[in-house]
């Protein structure tokens, strides 16, 4: 015979499950109410209105002039404000229903022992291979171009536990175990459930529009920054490939190898080397970082006669990334920024 007190904490437990999730599902039904109400009142398909549908109509039938957005009226769905809960661990009888309760962390282990499976799969596929006299593998490589793993929050919402800097990247490390064994394309879809796509950041670029002259021929302008130099180009189509710095020769300007090839290389990169004529205006700066501006400026203005594919290459290529970097200043009681004076004991 089960004693009562010590089924009770149990059942309190179990309770408070059922309330959390009755409160969700009680939620979810009146935002679905309310989404529905909502694109009637907009003229538009209930079937159809997406959540960004229902933030453009809140926006549109409740004005505000606050400028912090957190205070403006708004309709999310109810998981996005409740967090994930567990769900009831144990039986009427107290008992877990997980083998892996008393590690703390069962969904956790659950899902490393599922991703040891993995790799177990593919390690029998290449033994398989490998039994048949195959030992040069004919299966393509996990493509994982354009993608990254998901961070430890996504992890701690998939397992809803909450997990340390090292739990997390075991989890990674095993990941990327699997990649590295000859067959890890056999698991490619669970290898892909853990990783999330790049978003391009084409919309983020500011693209000049093409210009024409008095004769149509047509160009772009564009600038750029470097250090404390400040550069503008001219960037003109149908030209011979001539580039003038200040009104000289860019290879009279510049007397060095590495910032010659600093200029021409967004050319080279988009292969349009002698089709543009290029005038550039730079001030300030060094002979480094007047070419470092030049280059931006020239990637910058380059963007208005090539595809968006190409942008997207010369933005990955760093083509079209501002530097950052700046000179470290001198420090008092130092020869340099870096520099120090000899020390002598005496």
């Amino acid at each position: 015979m089960v004693n009562a007190c010590y089924l009770l904490p149990w059942c309190i437990i179990l309770m408070s499950s059922l309330i959390v999730d009755a409160l969700i599902q009680r939620e979810e039904a009146s935002f679905e109410r309310g989404r529905r109400h909502l694109a009637n009142m907009m003229g538009e398909d209930p079937e159809n209105f997406s959540q960004e549908d229902v933030d453009r109509a809140i926006e549109y039938l409740f004005p505000s002039g606050l400028f912090e957005k957190k205070a403006r009226p708004m309709m999310k769905p109810p998981t996005d404000y409740y967090p994930p809960q567990k769900a009831a661990q144990f039986g009427v009888d107290g008992r877990p229903f997980d083998s892996l309760f008393y590690t703390g962390k069962p969904n956790y282990f659950n899902l490393m022992h599922d991703t040891a499976t993995q790799m177990r799969k593919v390690m029998a596929k290449e033994d398989e291979m490998v039994a048949k006299g195959i030992l040069i593998h004919q299966s393509e490589p996990v493509n994982l171009a354009r993608s990254e793993w998901i961070d430890k929050a996504s992890v701690e919402r998939i397992v809803v536990e909450t997990l340390t800097e090292k739990e997390y990247q075991n989890f990674i490390n095993l990941l990327e175990r699997i990649l590295q064994l000859p067959y890890a394309s056999e698991v490619a879809d669970y290898i892909h459930g853990f990783r999330r796509e790049l978003v391009a950041v084409l919309s983020k670029e500011v693209i000049p529009p093409i210009q024409h002259d008095e004769s149509g021929r047509p160009f772009s302008t564009a600038e750029g920054l470097r250090k404390m130099a400040k550069a503008s180009v001219i960037l003109r189509d149908h030209g011979k490939g001539q580039v003038m710095v200040n009104g000289k020769e860019f290879m009279v300007y510049f007397n060095m190898v590495r910032v010659r090839e600093q200029i021409l290389f967004p050319f080279h990169f988009t292969r349009t080397l002698g089709r543009f004529d290029l005038e550039c205006e730079v001030e300030d700066g060094g002979l480094t970082g007047q070419a470092g501006a030049i280059r931006l400026a020239t990637s910058r203005a380059l963007c208005s006669f090539v595809d968006q594919q190409q942008v997207e290459q010369m933005r990955q290529a760093g083509l079209l990334t501002l530097d950052p970097r700046l000179r470290e200043r001198k420090k008092p009681g130092q020869a340099g920024a870096r520099k120090k004076f000899t020390w002598k004991k005496r």
